[in-house]
Parts: C-alpha cells; sequence; structure tokens
C-alpha cells in the first residue's frame, strides 16, 4: 500500500469528533452553569438538539460529496462557490491555529496541579506549552494512522474520568442539591439563551470526522456513522455529567469549584479520586491538541489542492502529511500561546480568542444553506424534499441563533477577521489566472 494512502477506520473517525468536542472546559464549565439554576439542563438539551441537527447534515453531505478532504470548507464551496469556501476556510484555519496555543495554556494550567511550579515559573511553562505543540506537530507529521492511535487512547482516557463521575456518582446523588429551576433575576427566556451559548462552544468539533475524508477508510458510510455516534456519545456525558455534578455537590460548593469534577471524585473516591479525574483533564488537553493540529493541516492542505491557498500547503511528506501544514500552523500557534506570557498582550491574546468564536461558527451556517442548495441542484431525495428543507432550515437557523447569540462585539471583530483574507483571496485568484 503506498504510504500516501493512510485510511483510518470508524473507531479512530469517532474518537476524533469525540475527542475534538470534549476538551478542558467541560470539567469546569458545570461550576458556571449552576448559577443560572437547573435551567442549564434545558440549555444542554437546546444545544444538544442543534448539534444534532448540524451532525445530521454533515453526515448526510458526507455521503453527497465523497472521499473529498475539507468538510465545511467543501461542502460550503459546493453551494456557494469559490470566494464563500475560501472565506469559511481562512476563517477556520485561523481559528484552529489560534485554538491550539490557547489550549496549550489551558494543558499548562492542568499540569499545574500536580507541578504547582508551572503556575509561578513562566520558563517552565513556556517551555512546556512550546514542547506540547511541536511535539504533537511532529506526531502528525508521521501520518494520520499515528495521530489516530494517539487520538483513539487520549479519547478513551478522558472518557473514564466522566463514567467514574456519572456512574458511581448515582450513589452520591441528593435530590435537595439540586439548584432551584432558575437563580438568576432574569426571565427564563433570557436565561436559557445564556446558559445555551455557554454550552455551544462544548459541541464545536461535530464537523471533524468530514474534513479528512480522503483519509477515512469507506467514507460514505464511516462519516455519517463517526459524526452522528461521536455527536451522540458526547451529548450524553455533556448532560449527565451535568445532572450528576448538580447532585453531588451543594450548590455553595459548586459554584465556587474551579474543579468540579475533581470535587466530585475526591467525595466519591478520596484523594485518588482527585487525582484520577485531574489526570483525565491532563489527557483530556492533550488530545484536544493533538486532534486539532491534524484538523490545522488537513484544512488547509485541502484548500491548496483548489488552488485558494498558497501552493506550499498541499506539500505532502512520504506518509501523507501536509508536513507544511503542520509547521506554519505549529509556529502560529506558537506566538498565540507566547502572547500569553507577555504582560502586555494578555488582552489581546484573549481578544483573538473571542474574534475566532463566529469564524468557526460560519462554516455552520454555510454548510446547512448549501446543504438544501446541493440537493436541489442535483436532484437528490427527490421523495424527500420537504425533509431536506426542514433539515436544512432549523440547521442554518440554529447557527444564526447562536452567531447572534455571540455578542455583537465578536459579531463585528469576527467579521473583520475574515474579511482581511479577501486580499489573500484575491490574490489566489490572480496567481491562478496567471498560471492560466
Amino acid at each position: 500500500m503506498n504510504p500516501k494512502t493512510q485510511k483510518i477506520g470508524l473507531l479512530t473517525a469517532t474518537s476524533l469528533v469525540v475527542g475534538n468536542m470534549i476538551g478542558v472546559g467541560i470539567f469546569v464549565l458545570p461550576a458556571v452553569l449552576s448559577n443560572y439554576g437547573s435551567i442549564s439542563l434545558l440549555g444542554w438539551i437546546f444545544t444538544a438538539t442543534g448539534a444534532l441537527i448540524l451532525a445530521k447534515i454533515f453526515s448526510n453531505f458526507s455521503k453527497i460529496i465523497v472521499s473529498k478532504s475539507g468538510g465545511p470548507y467543501v461542502y460550503s464551496k459546493a453551494g456557494f462557490g469559490d470566494f464563500i469556501g475560501f472565506l469559511v476556510a481562512w476563517g477556520y484555519w485561523i481559528a484552529c491555529w489560534v485554538s491550539n496555543g490557547a489550549v496549550a495554556i489551558a494543558i499548562i494550567g492542568a499540569a499545574s496541579f500536580f507541578i504547582p511550579e508551572l503556575a509561578t515559573n513562566s520558563v517552565l511553562s513556556v517551555s512546556l506549552g512550546l514542547a506540547l505543540i511541536w511535539i504533537f506537530t511532529w506526531v502528525n507529521t508521521r501520518g494520520i494512522k499515528e495521530s489516530g492511535k494517539i487520538q483513539l487512547i487520549t479519547t478513551v482516557i478522558k472518557i473514564l474520568p466522566l463514567l467514574f463521575i456519572i456512574v458511581i456518582g448515582l450513589f452520591f446523588f441528593k435530590l435537595e442539591n439540586l439548584p432551584d429551576f432558575n437563580i438568576t433575576e432574569e426571565s427564563n427566556f433570557t436565561t436559557l439563551s445564556a446558559v445555551a451559548t455557554l454550552t455551544l462552544y462544548a459541541f464545536l468539533g461535530i464537523e471533524c470526522a468530514t474534513i479528512p475524508a480522503g483519509n477515512i477508510e469507506n467514507p460514505e458510510k464511516t462519516i455519517p456513522r463517526a459524526t452522528m455516534l461521536g455527536t451522540i456519545i458526547v451529548t450524553l456525558l455533556y448532560i449527565l455529567g451535568t445532572i450528576v455534578l448538580f447532585g453531588i455537590l451543594p450548590l455553595d460548593i459548586l459554584q465556587n469549584s474551579p474543579a468540579p469534577f475533581a470535587e466530585a471524585a475526591k467525595i466519591i473516591g478520596g484523594e485518588y479520586g482527585g487525582y484520577f479525574v485531574a489526570i483525565g483533564v491532563l489527557i483530556s488537553g492533550i488530545g484536544v491538541l493533538n486532534g486539532w493540529i491534524l484538523i490545522t493541516g488537513q484544512i488547509s492542505m485541502a484548500t491548496a489542492k483548489d488552488n485558494l491557498f498558497p501552493d506550499f500547503f498541499k506539500k505532502e511528506n512520504k506518509k501523507g502529511a501536509p508536513v507544511n501544514g503542520f509547521i506554519i500552523g505549529g509556529v502560529l500557534s506558537s506566538i498565540v500561546m507566547l502572547m500569553n506570557y507577555s504582560e502586555g498582550l494578555v488582552e489581546q491574546f484573549e481578544f483573538i480568542v473571542q474574534l475566532t468564536t463566529l469564524v468557526v461558527l460560519m462554516p455552520y451556517l454555510f454548510t446547512a444553506a448549501s446543504y438544501a442548495l446541493i440537493v436541489i441542484e442535483k436532484k437528490l431525495h427527490t421523495k424527500s424534499w420537504i425533509k431536506t428543507f426542514v433539515l436544512s432550515t432549523l440547521g442554518f437557523a440554529y447557527s444564526l441563533w447562536a452567531i447572534y447569540g455571540s455578542g455583537a462585539e465578536t459579531v463585528f471583530y469576527g467579521f473583520l477577521l475574515i474579511l482581511i483574507g479577501i486580499p489573500v483571496y484575491i490574490y489566489m485568484k490572480w496567481i491562478k489566472n496567471k498560471e492560466n
């Protein structure tokens, strides 16, 4: 077999979806949600419904456009042409390497539980962060099978502490610990919207199995299954985990806990339980970093192969890995991470991370709209056009609501970030025309 045809199967593809969705944040999020009350559980259900609708759209699309890597970029381009496709890829690519820098910082925070000096020694923490980025950049250059093995192992390890809390935690569950339905001074609708916006970001990554489509065995079958299965697994873990935490920890402890899952684990299994969850958080961060580095290289390579990104992103090594895409992504992620350790740039770093919110959501919006356009254009699903139209409309409406919920400032500057890519698009078109 030619090394450049490395393929991954259902298990690894599913771990890419699950592993990229479950990050470090979910281990803290229930503490934030407890400030709103039990209405948070409705927020999870609302967001999960929207995520499952989008997952279904991505699943269906992967059966229409088969074996072509790029996921949301390819799907948006199919419906709206090169320009929109480029803007989706541009924004998504930026969001990937910025997020990788932020994830490296989050891993350092988790590691400080075991090495307290990381919280005070910036040289040590920067060195660890850079080492993590480049170790997993190197791992990804070894080919998608190597990256997939690490993704599968880290996904299993990160799920174990969540399952531990959910299953064993039931024996420590107390109904009286559950917070009142709405403990804010806002209306139920306003509070539900706020909670749903918070929970939304825990579902980003549902599209990850569609991006390396060219490296997946039987993609027309494997990608839909991995996308839906991965989203369902994550949904169950998130909702059940939050319910159990609400029932184990008294509200005053939960609201002020920086690590609620570890706090619950201590109640269940003492100090060893706390260490077990802390290791899970650390491994979770490592898995997310590995998975999103893979996606960063894949999205830039797919766009370059359509002559919308510079040619050097196309370069593949003997393992079929987009080596230049990984190296450039690693350099940019390193810069983002270093910004956090320069006192004057901390606010700018937080601002950049906020900007990426919109450019991650835009691909969902255009993919949902493109789905209906492609089905009509190719005259597919002729017996179920109404079903297709409803699914596409619901996905589009949910994505639009999510963008609105991210806040006016985020939307404004996020669009600005996307528009910066227009000169790059014009240049790439000029180069292409010149060659022709």
